[in-house]
């Protein structure tokens, strides 16, 4: 029994010492850490909600009078005014918005964005909050015949697609063959197609849909239906736990009241907004 006492007594001490010293820096950073502010106390404490986002139609775009609007647009609004704060939103190319999200030049991306593991290795996503798809529109004097992915799969064919987005991933992976040529600017990779330097644009749907209906004359959809299927979330810095958890819980409780569909089926299966953008 003694023995048993001693060496708990022992043990009592070493982990006292190493507490006052070794792990003192250890205890002090976990202490640090748990008393920092989330950034969802800042956003409350500031009274803005600052979002990073970037023009895709109709995710996010200016109308005529150069207002943004699209689904982007409407959901960064409704969480904003749910959490009782204005909302600042923060036009960013789209290859740097993760640097600027970790560098601290808004609080959050509501953009668009896949999850991905790539991008899950420098960022935290929520939950899907909606789903998207690569889709193709191609040219139709270029492609003509064209209807399956092999087709695009070739040497000889030229693909556009926006700098540092997940179409870059699906056209490699499915159409590794072709020559694939990337912009920052969402406009010029259609721009290129249109005026035939390029087979065709892979990008995110609906867009190419509506692409397809705006310059009728020179593009067509080749594909009855998208060829990926994609999550979207919200995408926040690590370590922040709190303001994953709010985002999350927001997620679930518009989506079950019937708030997002509403918006989704507004925005991708009608074109009822196309008037504020004409």
């Amino acid at each position: 029994m003694r023995a048993k006492k001693t060496t708990l007594s022992a043990m009592a001490a070493f982990i006292i010492v190493f507490g006052l010293m070794g792990g003192t820096g250890v205890a002090g950073k976990m202490q640090q850490q748990l008393v920092s502010e989330s950034t969802l106390e800042q956003i409350l404490k500031r009274g803005v909600l600052r979002v990073g986002m970037s023009t895709f139609v109709p995710w996010a775009m200016k109308d005529k009078t150069g207002k943004l609007i699209g689904f982007e647009i409407d959901v960064a609004t409704r969480l904003a005014k749910d959490m009782g704060v204005k909302v600042e939103f923060v036009p960013t190319k789209w290859a740097g918005i993760i640097p600027a999200l970790l560098t601290g030049k808004f609080d959050v991306i509501i953009g668009g964005m896949g999850i991905t593991p790539s991008r899950n290795l420098k960022v935290n996503f929520t939950m899907p909050y909606e789903h998207s798809g690569m889709s193709i529109a191609a040219n139709k004097k270029l492609a003509a015949g064209f209807d399956s992915i092999e087709d695009f799969n070739r040497p000889d064919v030229i693909l556009t697609a926006r700098l540092g987005a997940t179409p870059v991933a699906a056209a490699k992976k499915f159409m590794p063959k072709a020559q694939l040529r990337q912009f920052d600017d969402e406009a010029q990779i259609y721009q290129e197609v249109i005026n035939g330097k390029a087979h065709a644009v892979v990008a995110s749907a609906p867009t190419p849909a509506f692409q397809v209906i705006k310059h009728s004359d020179e593009l067509f959809l080749p594909l009855k239906e998208t060829f990926t299927k994609e999550p979207i979330g919200f995408a926040v810095r690590k370590g922040d736990p709190d303001t994953l958890n709010y985002f999350n819980n927001w997620i679930t409780v518009v989506g079950a009241e019937g708030w997002l569909a509403e918006r989704q089926h507004y925005w991708f299966g009608t074109k009822d907004w196309e008037k504020l953008i004409q």
